[in-house]
């Protein structure tokens, strides 16, 4: 029996997807081991490991959207700064498309399991500076799963404070 596209690429199963990828124990060069980020970024030839280590946490998140079926290529023509291993590109991305949603964090929405999470000043004191995939939200907190957490993948649990730059919704089915 054949899935069709539809079923299969939905927010539900692209947080099912970046859960398991975080699991991996994907990493750049960290504790004296060669980094295993290829199956990352591979979508972006331009980029080698080395350039990628500790700056892959929009790349985690393009890999798990493509590994969930979502078509979408590197640079779409909203993106204006950069392709989508960049987490401004992803903002961009979101408000040039209509298609997409994009609620900014100061919004009263409520995210859910699938959607893109973007941050302001969680590694550093700069905008847009990291992001991840929802897998669950509460009212006080979101479990999320991430690339580049200190140049690892993991789940992290982060508060919905001021830090929460915006949410992307990708309609499930979504092809560019």
């Amino acid at each position: 029996m054949t899935i069709d596209y539809m079923e299969k690429t939905t927010r539900k199963h692209l947080a099912e997807v970046a859960g398991k990828a975080a699991q991996i124990h994907f990493h750049g060069y960290i504790e004296g081991k060669e980094s295993n980020l290829e199956p990352i970024i591979r979508f972006f030839p331009k980029w080698t490991l080395k350039e990628a280590d500790g700056l892959w946490c929009a790349a985690f998140v393009y890999y798990c959207c493509r590994e969930a079926g979502f078509e979408i290529p590197i640079r779409p023509d909203e993106c204006k700064t950069c392709h989508l291993a960049g987490c401004i590109a992803w903002e961009e991305f979101a408000q040039g498309d209509a298609r997409i949603e994009y609620h900014e964090g100061k919004e009263s929405f409520v995210s859910e399991a699938g959607d893109i999470v973007i941050y302001d000043r969680v590694f550093e004191n700069r905008e847009h500076d990291h992001m991840g995939i929802v897998l669950q939200s509460t009212r006080n907190t979101i479990i999320v799963a991430e690339g580049n957490l200190n140049n690892t993948s993991g789940i992290i649990e982060r508060p919905n404070d001021e830090h929460i730059r915006g949410y992307i919704r990708i309609p499930d089915g979504y092809r560019y």
